[in-house]
């Protein structure tokens, strides 16, 4: 095994950080990103913290990198305002009341001084937080507006925040076919810089043994692609019919007031099934290929997503916002594809939805971002994928020299498609 950096490059690294990531190369062409993913975690196994990101492209692009992790050095899960810290290091598990998940977050990485420059820059993430936050962290921000004592009762009890920090991951180039397995190592958890490189190379290694492991192979199984047939009605719904009407008249009643440009009205669907959520991820990836693809596992729940935009990214000092709003089905014939762009193009109601998201995009970026510097770069583009096509924006600001990705992120939450406008 090869490993970047040298041991030389490495003590020259540490001499202003103390989180260095050691990469080594490997050929991917016998090894899928979902067959990497079994072997990390046991397909019995639905408890472990572990992600799979996987990415297409305008439908029908495959993005260039793919990304697995299994099994967070630091797990940071918070019920409201008490935050469970669980470092696998350690053993250690403590519990506190806090005003903010993501400001523990913050002070854990802030103990981590990385170099700007290193064995894994041009991969894209090599390694830090992954996890979920829920609907309700806009509590966390807006606390005297919305405490969490005026929450509705979560009857399925998940967490507000779970955000694991993982210092393994494989990352998949899928047009140089190499894969490239990280492990970040921390200098203050070590006695000297020998140390602390020959421990990195050891548990780098341990890394790279799990993923060329021999496993039994995954079930072809099989996905029917007659998407023209419609599935059978969902289970059970958390609204009855009656219930929902009452609240669509109530939901117009504030809009009629003034007390609300755009509410979104939400109902979740439930059914049972027998099949393996990683499976639904396998047929999911198949069915409708995004951008943005997930399967993460956390404690007590899977999360299987599919999806085309971004709620947030900071990049250097830029943060981002690319609010999706308005859409229609994708034509049969070319010809039929133009004439769908055109009608949603020229639809008022889409419009002016969409509309109403950019400004609440601006309004976001515009509490962490410099005055002056927010720009609308695109504007109401016609973007396909694999089975409709949206209308896109993308705003983008200039992060304020005092703040960081997380209070980005903590104002951004949640995104404008699902809370509607304003927000609070």
């Amino acid at each position: 095994m090869t490993v970047s950096p040298d041991f030389e490059n490495f003590q020259a690294v540490a001499a202003a950080s103390n989180a260095i990531p050691l990469v080594a190369r490997l050929m991917s062409d016998q090894l899928t990103p979902v067959l990497g993913y079994r072997r990390l975690v046991s397909a019995d196994d639905r408890e472990a913290p572990s992600f799979l990101f996987e990415s297409v492209e305008n439908g029908d692009a495959v993005g260039r990198h793919s990304y697995i992790g299994a099994q967070p050095s630091v797990e940071v899960i918070a019920r409201g305002h008490k935050v469970t810290v669980i470092d696998h290091r350690t053993g250690e598990r403590t519990t506190d009341t806090v005003d903010d998940p993501l400001d523990v977050c913050r002070e854990i990485t802030a103990a981590w001084r990385i170099p700007s420059h290193h064995a894994g820059s041009g991969l894209g993430f090599t390694g830090g937080w992954v996890g979920y936050a829920g609907y309700d962290t806009v509590r966390y921000l807006e606390p005297e507006k919305l405490p969490f004592s005026a929450a509705p009762h979560d009857d399925r009890e998940l967490p507000d925040v779970h955000f694991g920090l993982y210092q393994d991951v494989a990352i998949f180039d899928h047009v140089a076919k190499i894969l490239y397995a990280v492990h970040w190592v921390h200098l203050d958890e070590a006695s000297s810089r020998e140390q602390a490189y020959a421990d990195g190379c050891a548990a780098l290694q341990a890394f790279i043994d799990r993923l060329e492991a021999h496993s039994v192979p995954l079930p072809p199984g099989s996905v029917d692609l007659d998407l023209g047939k419609r599935p059978s009605p969902p289970a059970r719904s958390n609204f009855e019919r009656a219930d929902f009407c009452a609240a669509v008249e109530r939901c117009r009643a504030y809009i009629g007031a003034g007390d609300a440009f755009q509410i979104v009205l939400s109902q979740r669907f439930e059914r049972e099934t027998t099949a393996d959520p990683f499976d639904i991820y396998r047929a999911l990836r198949i069915v409708n290929p995004s951008p943005y693809m997930i399967y993460l596992q956390a404690a007590g729940s899977i999360l299987v997503a599919s999806s085309p935009e971004i709620l947030c990214r900071v990049k250097g000092d830029v943060v981002t916002n690319r609010p999706l709003a308005g859409t229609r089905h994708r034509g049969a014939t070319e010809l039929e594809d133009l004439h769908l762009e055109q009608d949603l193009l020229h639809d008022d109601k889409e419009r002016a939805e969409h509309v109403m998201l950019v400004d609440l995009g601006r309004n976001d970026l515009g509490r962490v971002c410099e005055l002056a510097s927010i720009e609308l770069e695109q504007i109401m583009a016609v973007e396909r994928y694999s089975h409709v096509m949206h209308l896109s924006s993308t705003v983008t600001g200039t992060l304020r020299k005092s703040l960081s990705s997380w209070d980005a992120l903590r104002q951004t939450l949640p995104v404008g498609t699902v809370s509607g406008a304003p927000k609070v």
